[in-house]
């Protein structure tokens, strides 16, 4: 007859308790796992620590076979009776810093099969861990516990793997091979990446690919690769570039300074919103200028470099790219007639409302970060925004169809995120008088092929996110939508 818990030797009981956060671990990653999409400050804050922790169970584990080795000479016996110790917080420490990279990645929009490696193998490392531990105990005293070092091997192996992994979201795919000596990297077979300038182009060629898509190599695809993709947003082809992310188009053709790619490349080093983050190398300003005037020539797939050098001079004055000094007391004016109920509802709010720039009075919404706890009643305390707002998320959120009137009501919507709402075709259809709507997201609703109707008579709409709902891949889509629905 097996004895109550409360009757087990201590260790015996730790290793049982200590299953319950790795078997919480698992259900995150199956359950919740990353999907690019942004949420609260607070999780991204406390993910942020993932960093800091990360070191703590590597350097545990590599040094338990240190331990071991040495420990069996009559001279540092002694260092063995460490291991067990060492062992127990390797395994805290390794769950408790697999939890934080899944705070990381859940709250700060990346999704990507590295992301998933690197989550999965930090999984296997509190496992492996966990179950050296466990052996270790078991077996003490025994001269050779095969078990326990075979786990122990294994653990190191997957603490490679999963470190190695993590160093490639860190400082990009090839961050062991590009300083590599010649004759190594001859030695080991291992071909090094040619790097194309973006200076180099003279000749008549696809402008993207000789011209701006180098930038984007060199500069961003470490967080927005075929591995790695923050925000759901990949700049590793043109089609990638003008699909978007999460959030909607990242270009606006003839546009820069309407262009989410542009406005976070050009915003002040050191801001929340630059890209790339602060920590790393900013682009220069001709990359910036050519990246301008590539999006103020059209963001063409296929024309001369000579076209995109001249774009600036050529395109119509609205789509220039300037960068005006803002004037602090027009921009005060401009928010002054809804300061006051702003401010109310940021209190109600926090993290939720924000400007879309600096220069501008406009806003942008993310509910998303308060999930089920915000509902049709909340949206309608925006009521005093509605005329401001040209971004909004609500995706996740408890919005249902009683919200189509007051989305209908937000006049200047350019881009609008649904996903995983309540939302029915009652809602869409309510849509049809947003005359600058460019972007709709609709992923994981109930929505039906009845409302393609809408969406087609949207005159400035150019993306359509429809998977998960009604609409079947092989709709019979309006010639309006074509090419812009995205399942």
């Amino acid at each position: 007859m097996i004895a109550p818990i409360r009757q087990w030797p201590l260790r015996d009981r730790l290793w049982l308790f200590t299953l319950a956060p790795i078997l919480l671990l698992l259900g995150l990653l199956l359950f919740l796992p990353p999907d690019g999409v942004q949420r609260s400050n607070w999780a991204q804050f406390v993910g942020g620590f993932h960093l800091l922790t990360i070191h703590f169970p590597i350097a545990l584990i590599f040094l338990i076979p240190v331990l071991e080795i040495a420990g069996r000479s009559r001279r540092f016996h002694h260092l063995r009776a460490s291991v067990e110790l060492i062992l127990a917080l390797a395994v805290f420490s390794a769950i408790a810093s697999a939890i934080l990279g899944w705070f990381l990645a859940r709250s700060g929009g990346s999704i990507g099969s590295l992301v998933v490696q690197h989550m999965w193998g930090g999984f296997f490392v509190s496992v492996c861990c966990w179950l050296c531990w466990m052996l270790k105990g078991r077996f003490a005293g025994q001269r050779l516990d095969v078990p326990y070092f075979s786990a122990l091997i294994l653990t190191v192996v997957v603490v490679s793997f999963t470190g190695y992994r993590g160093g490639q979201l860190s400082h990009g795919a090839t961050h062991l091979t590009e300083h590599m000596p010649g004759p190594l990297r001859e030695w080991l077979g291992v071909t090094k990446q040619e790097e194309k300038s973006p200076t180099a182009a003279t000749t008549p060629d696809s402008s993207f690919a000789a011209r701006v898509e180098p930038v984007f190599a060199q500069n961003c695809v470490t967080c927005h690769g075929p591995s790695h993709q923050k925000g759901g947003l990949r700049l590793d082809s043109y089609e990638a570039v003008m699909r978007g992310g999460k959030s909607g188009p990242a270009v606006k053709p003839g546009d820069p300074n309407n262009s989410k790619l542009f406005q976070r490349i050009s915003s002040p080093h050191g801001s929340d919103n630059v890209m790339p983050p602060p920590g790393r190398t900013p682009l220069s300003a001709d990359q910036i200028k050519l990246i301008g005037a590539w999006i103020s020539a059209g963001a063409p797939a296929n024309s001369t470099a000579d076209t995109v050098k001249s774009a600036p001079v050529t395109a119509h004055p609205a789509a220039e790219v300037t960068f005006t000094e803002i004037d602090e007391a027009a921009v005060a004016k401009q928010r002054a007639p809804f300061a006051d109920a702003l401010a109310n509802l940021d209190k109600r709010y926090p993290d939720v409302i924000a400007y879309e720039s600096r220069g501008s009075a406009k806003l942008t919404i993310n509910a998303s970060l308060m999930s089920s706890k915000f509902g049709d009643d909340d949206l309608a305390q925006l009521k005093p925004l509605y005329d401001q707002i040209v971004d909004a998320d609500f995706s996740n959120t408890a919005i249902t169809d009683r919200s189509a009137s007051n989305l209908a009501a937000m006049k200047h919507l350019r881009t609008l995120r649904l996903m995983r709402t309540k939302i029915t075709d009652a809602t869409v259809l309510a849509l049809s008088g947003l005359s600058e709507l460019e972007s709709l997201n609709i992923f994981g609703t109930e929505v039906t092929p009845a409302a393609l109707k809408a969406a087609e008579h949207l005159p400035e709409l150019q993306h359509l996110y429809a998977g998960e709902t009604k609409i079947a891949v092989n709709v019979s889509l309006p010639d309006a939508l074509k090419g812009k629905v995205t399942f």
